[in-house]
């Protein structure tokens, strides 16, 4: 939240001192660590104040108005939340308000869950399906409104629209969580807003929501078999929504004029790629639309299987690899959900492909190739072997070479690491991914980030966490090498990560659980997990409450800036072929990958001491 206030001392605060936009852009500042974009400054300015002024004109001058207030777990912001006491019950009651200044808008391709508004390149989620999910999402995860799910209501106002200019927006139904009033519809709002709130203070609800206990996210892997028959499990938000009914738009299409259209979205770790993919599957499964889930990670797909399909074995035939369409029919799916496709290869051969299959043909067109409606769900920077070649250019270029369309979606928010986007802006800047440097962590209470001094107090606070009831797991650069033959000779797992007195082994080689471990692709949701080191290949895909993070001599800093090691590195994928440039970023998008595990909070070890160092200073009374 960047702000809160009653509605009479906003309004005169935006009228009297006229700084309502500098206050709302020093605190976003402060706590995202970057500056607002114009365009919402600008929202700031006009939108809150015809709000304020609706408000103080309906005799509501004391309810509270709490500005750009963020959902739990992730970094979603509902534009305004209203907090006040009901006129009929005296109970606390909450109005989720999304403000547009849009005049007009229309239905995309006929369909009203996705407008179109001139002024944007894009179609964009319909408003009143908008603030009706974060509705759901707030009763799901707010404690204060889990015994009170009526108490809360949703409203786009759209203050410069009206209702000719955007009357195709209504084809949505609507309800309390969701509804729309246009500035024609003053009037009616005006009654709208005495109906829900009553003219006493509201500060008293306000506090009530504002310390009201987060409920664990539901996590992906937990819940996968009952979301692929029941897509309710999940709440999808804003951008998850669009790509969620661009896919299915896009498969309508495709049935009714043998249409055929390739979807890319593209989001970073924990923006909600994998629930938009389950989501899809759920809903196309119970529809009898053939569909089809694919990954290139073993580990991935393999964990899929066993959770999803634990009660229905059917279930499992819905996860392949991208390698199993390399002689598949042609548009012989309705839909290929490609997660994970950052892990897409330059040809889906191996050293076991038949030499009747080996023809060349790039990976990403075997896959477009296999359905009416091709899904890719990537995130570029997590691109962390050679030869792995997805990105959102790519498929670009290779659907274009088929004369397709191709419809990007981005998602710019995400659900790891508490919802802290200024966590993930602070591992890109470590890291150097975009060409910043590391900046000093600023805790922003979503997300705890910590550094060890030792490999055993990292594991040693790990374990106290697990004694708490979290889920932990540790994991390091591929800086050991892997023992990846275990003889019946052996009475415990070999020692491959060794750092002074302090060993362990990696996680397992292979899909047997062997000595009380799991196997390599159950690591990271198995709870006996925790006794081996996961590399970035068994850890890809997954989360967990706290994630420990070995950083080894493949990634040091030195004065200045970092230096990477390729001698260091023990990863067979890097051979002498593999430039210093390719080794150099894929390093270093691997230790983003490892960093952006943890859902509740990460400590870092580094095993050089000028690294160590370096940390400690950027993450300041961060010692464990």
């Amino acid at each position: 939240m960047l702000f809160r206030e009653s509605a009479a001392s906003l309004a005169t605060r935006t009228h009297v001192e006229g700084r309502l936009a500098d206050l709302l852009s020093e605190s976003f500042l402060h706590k995202h660590r970057h500056r607002p974009h114009p365009s919402e400054v600008r929202s700031w300015d006009r939108s809150i104040p015809a709000l304020t002024n609706a408000l103080v004109e309906a005799g509501l001058g004391e309810v509270e108005m709490l500005l750009e207030y963020g959902l739990p777990l992730t970094s979603k912001r509902a534009d305004v939340v209203l907090a006040g006491v009901h006129p009929a019950t005296g109970e606390p009651s909450y109005v989720v308000v999304e403000l547009k200044q849009w005049s007009n808008a229309y239905p995309e391709d006929d369909d009203p869950l996705r407008c179109r508004i001139d002024a944007y390149p894009e179609p964009v989620l319909n408003p009143i399906e908008q603030v009706r999910g974060y509705c759901d999402y707030l009763v799901s995860f707010n404690g204060a409104l889990d015994q009170a799910p009526d108490s809360i209501a949703g409203v786009a106002y759209l203050h410069n629209a009206t209702e000719f200019g955007v009357a195709g927006l209504r084809g949505v139904t609507e309800d309390r969580r969701g509804r729309m009033f246009t500035g024609e519809q003053r009037g009616a709002f005006l009654d709208y807003l005495r109906s829900v709130l009553a003219p006493k203070p509201g500060a008293e609800a306000a506090d009530a929501l504002l310390q009201g206990k987060v409920r664990p996210s539901k996590q992906l892997m937990a819940v996968a078999a009952e979301e692929v028959r029941n897509r309710e499990q999940f709440v999808l938000l804003g951008e998850q929504r669009l790509a969620y009914e661009t896919v299915m738009s896009a498969v309508r299409k495709a049935r009714r004029s043998n249409h055929k259209q390739v979807v890319v979205v593209a989001g970073g770790p924990g923006s909600g790629k994998s629930v938009i993919a389950l989501s899809l599957l759920g809903d196309l499964y119970r529809r009898g639309v053939p569909a089809l889930h694919a990954t290139g990670s073993a580990s991935f797909t393999k964990t899929m299987r066993k959770v999803a399909g634990a009660r229905k074995p059917e279930v499992q035939k819905l996860f392949s690899y991208f390698n199993s369409f390399m002689d598949a029919e042609p548009n012989d799916l309705d839909v290929l959900v490609c997660d994970e496709a950052h892990r897409l290869r330059k040809t889906s051969a191996n050293r076991y492909t038949k030499a009747a299959l080996r023809t060349g043909r790039p990976q990403v067109a075997e896959l477009i190739d296999a359905a009416r409606v091709p899904v890719f769900l990537l995130d570029q920077h997590q691109v962390v072997r050679p030869g792995e070649m997805g990105t959102v250019e790519e498929i670009r270029e290779a659907a274009a070479e088929q004369g397709l369309e191709c419809t990007v979606v981005e998602l710019d928010s995400q659900f790891r690491c508490g919802g802290s986007d200024a966590y993930l802006r602070w591992v890109v800047d470590l890291l150097g991914l975009e060409g910043s440097t590391p900046t000093v962590w600023e805790p922003d209470g979503k997300v705890r980030l910590l550094t060890a001094g030792s490999p055993q107090e990292l594991e040693d606070f790990l374990s106290e966490q697990r004694t708490r009831g979290f889920e932990a797991r540790m994991s390091a650069g591929y800086c050991w090498k892997w023992t990846t033959k275990i003889t019946p000779a052996m009475t415990a797992l070999p020692s491959d990560v060794v750092i002074g007195e302090w060993t362990k082994p990696w996680n397992l080689y292979g899909d047997r659980s062997l000595l009380g471990a799991p196997p390599a692709p159950l690591w990271a949701t198995d709870p006996a997990g925790f006794g081996q080191v996961g590399c970035v290949y068994t850890a890809q895909g997954f989360e967990y409450d706290w994630s420990g993070v070995i950083m080894g001599p493949d990634l040091v800093w030195r004065t200045d800036h970092w230096v990477v090691d390729r001698a260091a590195s023990k990863d067979p994928s890097f051979t002498k072929a593999t430039p210093d440039e390719d080794v150099d970023r894929l390093v270093r998008n691997t230790y983003k990958v490892l960093l952006t595990r943890g859902m509740i909070g990460t400590i870092i070890y580094s095993t050089d001491p000028e690294t160590r160092e370096k940390l400690r200073t950027l993450v300041p009374g961060g010692e464990v």
